[in-house]
């Protein structure tokens, strides 16, 4: 595969591969790492790159960034597949690497997209190559590297993580195709397709190229010429365009905006009012608009805590299993653990006692905040500190009648005889709140 050919193929190239830029200036998004007097963008400018690994979320630029790397550094793009291709093919690159860097003296980049998808022996096969500079090695991945890439070679590279692009770097990605194709793009189309586009800049510009060839928003059909814009129909593109070309209507849910607050307010108070439909629908609205399900899975660990609290104490197990297994799984077979979860926290009994407790409990110690540690329950790990009182007259439980210091106090004085936690009678909290009655009464008989 030449150099030239991921990015080129007969007829009309793809609008991703006609807008996809050649400078970092041009770059959108990632500024963290390729931003002005960031370390990577100083090494690319120097061509001091060396081995790198590129961890992100799709569309968020992996690609374009080392092929922009191999055109500052003025090395030889060779884009390679761990999904469609093997060892085989690795071994030609670096054959005729060696030959190039003979013959030219020039270098080559090797960029593996996909690269956890090689096992270990095939990720082994680049050590030696990228161990002698036969090759700088680029990959790409979607995955914790941790996880995914063996040791060795994770050793012999620098890890930059991309990030999902935000919404401004959408719009100048948007703005960019819309003024190429000489097309104009709605506001409430953009918003639109910013929002269903989640941080992938690939599917928002999916999505507008073929958007701009339907009929009745824009031409270009078969037989166009690769370099003639698509102008026989002017008209704006707007929202239902947009949803025309996705076959379905575009989420009205604003991640960043007052919707988003709207929605998440809907999800919580639907599972604290025990409604099951109602849960399952909000959670499937949050979804479908694009949210993160692991900011979804740490809204329900929340519910779990806030409003189950001690009268369903695996309401906190169910949840945070929940997050672990959507972090196995992904979307969308993952999702169906979040449905499962809220399903259990609407069914639950519901208790806010722990929450208004711990409240309670952190006013006080504003309102209190140098109150002394009361002598007999002090650390004593010297001998002065002993002499001084500390730990004296401090009763181990375990060595007690009934495994209970009955009577031994542990606030300061000022908040002795304080009642925080008022257990319910709801479920498993009035377990709990028959427990505690049951040492009241052995600190009672006691004094």
């Amino acid at each position: 595969m030449s150099q030239s050919s991921l990015f080129e193929s007969p007829g009309r190239r793809p609008l991703a591969d006609r807008l996809r830029p050649s400078t970092l200036d041009e770059f959108a998004g990632q500024t963290h790492l390729v931003g002005e007097g960031r370390p990577l963008r100083d090494a690319i400018l120097r061509g001091d790159v060396g081995n790198v690994i590129l961890w992100g979320p799709p569309g968020t630029g992996k690609t374009t960034l080392a092929w922009i790397i191999a055109q500052l550094t003025n090395k030889q793009f060779e884009p390679f597949s761990a999904v469609t291709e093997g060892v085989a093919r690795v071994r030609q690159i670096i054959k005729e690497a060696e030959a190039r860097l003979v013959r030219e003296g020039r270098g080559t980049i090797l960029f593996c997209d996909e690269i956890h998808r090689f096992n270990k022996a095939q990720q082994d096969a680049f050590l030696p190559w990228v161990e002698n500079g036969t090759i700088a090695l680029i990959g790409a991945t979607t995955e914790n590297p941790s996880f995914e890439l063996t040791s060795a070679l994770l050793s012999r590279c620098q890890v930059h993580v991309l990030e999902p692009l935000g919404s401004d770097d959408l719009r100048v990605i948007c703005e960019r195709c819309a003024e190429s194709c000489e097309r104009e793009i709605e506001e409430e189309a953009m918003d639109a397709l910013i929002r269903w586009a989640d941080g992938d800049a690939r599917r928002a510009i999916n999505v507008l190229e073929t958007a701009f060839e339907m009929p009745g928003t824009g031409d270009g059909g078969p037989g166009t010429d690769s370099e003639t814009p698509l102008t026989a129909h002017r008209l704006p593109l707007t929202v239902e365009d947009v949803e025309a070309v996705l076959s379905r209507r575009v989420p009205r849910y604003d991640k960043g905006g007052e919707e988003h607050y709207n929605v998440v307010s809907a999800l919580h108070k639907a599972v604290r009012g025990s409604d099951v439909e109602g849960a399952l629908y909000w959670l499937a609205r949050m979804i479908a608009g694009g949210e993160d399900p692991l900011y979804v899975a740490r809204r329900l660990v929340r519910m779990a805590t806030e409003d189950v609290g001690l009268a369903d104490p695996r309401a906190l197990s169910v949840t945070l299993a929940a997050k672990e297994a959507y972090h196995f799984l992904g979307s969308p077979e993952g999702e169906l653990a979040l449905a499962e979860a809220a399903v259990y926290l609407a069914t639950a009994p519901k208790s806010n006692r722990v929450y208004a407790a711990w409240a309670a409990a952190r006013r006080a110690a504003d309102e209190h905040p140098a109150e002394r540690v009361p002598l007999h329950i002090r650390n004593a790990p010297t001998k002065l500190m002993k002499d001084l009182g500390y730990g004296e007259a401090y009763r181990y439980d375990h060595s007690e009648p009934d495994g209970k210091a009955v009577g031994q106090t542990y606030l300061p004085e000022s908040l002795a005889g304080v009642k925080w936690y008022d257990p319910s009678d709801v479920g498993y909290e009035k377990t709990v709140g028959e427990r505690i009655a049951w040492w009241e009464r052995m600190k009672d008989a006691a004094s």
